[in-house]
């Protein structure tokens, strides 16, 4: 194989007296002509690879059939209208609907596939007025995180003139009142008012009037002297209060601020500490609930009077369970609560006066992966999905406590022959973890089989059952897929996510290669039919992991990753994880255990490496794809073995924002060609 040679050069830094090299730092400037021949170099050894597998054509076919069944998105109501979404099989982009009443006929609101040729444009934000008659949405191009706002007349199918710019992670919160229609949002500063350091500071709150133009719009908070803090605006049920849910990059502690709705007062910083998550649930009057985990790592409901809002006034509604609440909202003026399991999820209704009421049963272990309802509604409506089901919608009755199975689906693949099970294995420290595994039922545990290990990680974030098309090709080609819940998520808790964040980062990285020798010490698998993949952090994780343990795996595919951790806060929204992350620059400390397992920086010239599939998008600005880049020409000539170590650059994609179906169908049929190949499988 003939690896496209990358220049090095003399870039160093002093990092507190330590001098780091960076050989490659001219590929972080994707503009330059330089990086552009080396990436399409490096793009077309990759294709050249994969398209040349004898399988990939027989997969690629038995993906798109399994891709091919209706997808529904979980309805919402306003007003007498109930909007929702649906793909009907392989199109690019789910399309809107809306219903008038719930079960009459479908009457389209937005078609986003209309919105380019490829199928790229997707959206990104749905936000519908109280009534149901205007849609605030917004669109993104290329999978990039930057969108722009529009509105939409329901009834007529027609946008206004109105367009609103320089969005990011934005709310939207549709005012009522004799103002006419109007919506408060959230956005960033234009382009060239800033330094480029700081496009992704100063967020600023302002308010729109239909049929206006942004530059109209009036200002209505802004906090200056914090640029780095962040603003996402909501108005409670009962329209009597506008709050402001402050964030601060990906730190789960935030800041409530409130005023009231009709009102041009200053905002009240209800909650201004940041010593906790505070998820706002619903309120009675001047009563505002709350999730939090303040005194509690897994979570608590409590309530408070904003009218005496000292600490010594709150009340605990709900106390914290050995289960971790996954999040609650207000629905028939009650509490619906979403609880971990293990992992999994469970429902329960509480009252407003903290007093369980009633269990919702769920269909089998699994996942809700979309719920809605409002205070006054006496519905809710969620999402539920496994790992071998995909996601059906449920309509659960408050007056008559039913629960109706609303919109199912039929996938061309029988899960009665397969089965998922829970295990739990010691990590390095003796935690205990726990761990899917989705296989044939029939499995023997010969040490033979091919092994798929997924793993994330961070950021709070939690690996419940969902549903994907490449479990279901995986498994039917006698595949186990594996899915293990590691330290620095949300499975256990905040104190679960504290133990894999910052200087315990390497927890993680215990967890996955833990996962990895369990499985092949239970004669699931062995090393070279083990295969690991993760993607953005994820994507940090499995390259820490083959660094580490080079020997301990089959193959490697790693996704949108993360990959120098010296310098990663420098791009984009990459500041945005210095509470996850630390910063090398800014600390000694932070640089010490940082620099102990950057992927970019752990490298060792001379080991024998897995066949390792690299992927980015050459217009992710969320993890940019330099990351990747760096990461491969590194990797290449350090190589000591034959694998081949590939660059699959994705154009015209983002970090994984609104990927059309057709990119999903090419990028999955690539990866489970290049594993089926590593692993000798038929197709």
């Amino acid at each position: 194989m003939n690896i496209p040679p990358a220049r090095r050069d003399e870039t160093q830094d002093n990092y507190h007296d330590t001098i780091v090299v960076d050989p490659y730092r001219w590929l972080e400037d994707a503009a330059s002509e330089e990086t552009h021949t080396w990436s399409e170099a490096q793009n077309a050894l990759a294709r050249a690879y994969l398209d040349a597998l004898p399988a990939r054509e027989r997969i690629q076919a038995r993906y798109t059939e399994l891709m091919n069944y209706p997808k529904y998105g979980v309805p919402r109501k306003k007003g007498d209208r109930y909007f929702f979404s649906k793909n009907s099989g392989l199109q690019n982009q789910a399309v809107l609907y809306m219903q008038q009443p719930l079960g009459a006929e479908s009457k389209l609101v937005l078609d986003p596939n209309t919105l380019s040729s490829d199928g790229t444009v997707a959206l990104t934000n749905q936000v519908f007025s109280r009534d149901g008659r205007l849609l605030a949405y917004g669109a993104s191009s290329s999978g990039s995180d930057w969108q722009e706002l529009r509105i939409r007349d329901v009834d007529s199918g027609t946008d206004y003139e109105d367009v609103i710019r320089w969005c990011k992670f934005t709310g939207i919160a549709w005012r009522h009142d004799d103002t006419g229609y109007s919506f408060y949002y959230s956005r960033f500063p234009q382009p060239g008012t800033v330094p480029p350091e700081d496009q992704t500071n100063f967020n600023k709150v302002y308010w729109h009037k239909v049929g206006t133009t942004q530059e109209e719009d009036v200002l209505i908070y802004e906090c200056p002297d914090q640029k780095e803090l962040a603003f996402d605006p909501f108005i409670t049920d009962d329209e009597q209060y506008l709050l402001l849910h402050v964030w601060y990059g990906t730190d789960p502690k935030n800041r409530v601020y409130y005023r009231e709705a009709a009102s041009d007062a200053p905002f009240v910083r209800l909650l201004d500490e940041a010593d906790a998550s505070y998820n706002f649930i619903g309120n009675d009057g001047p009563l505002f609930y709350f999730q939090t985990d303040l005194e509690a790592p897994r979570g608590r409901i409590i309530a408070i009077d904003i009218r005496q809002p000292e600490r010594a006034n709150w009340r605990e509604l709900v106390p914290e369970q050995e289960d971790v609440i996954a999040f609650a909202l207000m629905v028939s003026s009650q509490f619906v609560i979403a609880f971990m399991h293990h992992a999994h999820h469970v429902l329960h209704i509480y009252g407003t006066d903290g007093g369980f009421v009633r269990d919702i049963a769920l269909p089998t272990l699994g996942s809700i992966a979309g719920i809605s309802g409002k205070q006054t509604d006496t519905e809710l409506f969620f999402s539920f999905t496994s790992f071998l089901y995909p996601p059906s919608v449920y309509r659960y009755d408050f007056t008559d406590q039913t629960l109706l199975l609303l919109y199912g689906t039929e996938v061309k693949f029988d899960p009665s022959n397969y089965t998922t099970q829970q295990v739990f294995y010691s990590s390095k420290d003796g935690t205990r973890v726990p761990m899917f595994l989705i296989h044939k039922k029939d499995l023997a545990l010969d040490g033979n089989n091919p092994v798929l290990l997924y793993g994330y990680g961070g950021f709070n974030v939690s690996l419940t059952p969902s549903y994907s098309t490449n479990i279901n090709l995986w498994v039917e080609h006698g595949g186990v897929y594996a899915v293990a819940n590691l330290r620095g998520g949300n499975e256990y808790g905040e104190e679960w996510h504290q133990a894999g964040m910052l200087e315990k980062k390497q927890n993680v990285f215990d967890d996955f290669i833990a996962a990895a020798e369990w499985l092949i010490a239970n004669k699931y698998t062995s090393s070279s039919r083990l295969a690991i993949t993760g993607g953005s952090n994820g994507g940090l994780l499995v390259a820490a992991c083959m660094l580490q343990r080079p020997e301990l795996y089959g193959a490697v595919v790693c996704r949108v990753p993360v990959i120098d951790m010296l310098r990663y806060h420098r791009f984009t929204v990459g500041r945005y994880w210095i509470p996850e992350y630390g910063n090398a620059e800014q600390s000694e400390e932070h640089f010490r255990f940082l620099y102990a397992y950057s992927p970019l920086h752990n490298i060792k010239p001379g080991t024998v490496y897995p066949p390792t599939l690299i992927m980015t998008a050459d217009t992710d600005d969320r993890v940019v794809p330099a990351h990747a880049k760096k990461f491969t020409a590194t990797l290449q000539p350090a190589n000591g073995g034959n694998n081949p170590i590939l660059l699959r650059l994705e154009m015209k994609a983002g970090h994984g924002l609104g990927k059309p179906t057709a990119k999903i169908i090419e990028e999955e049929s690539d990866v489970l060609a290049f594993l089926f190949d590593r692993f000798h499988m038929q197709a």
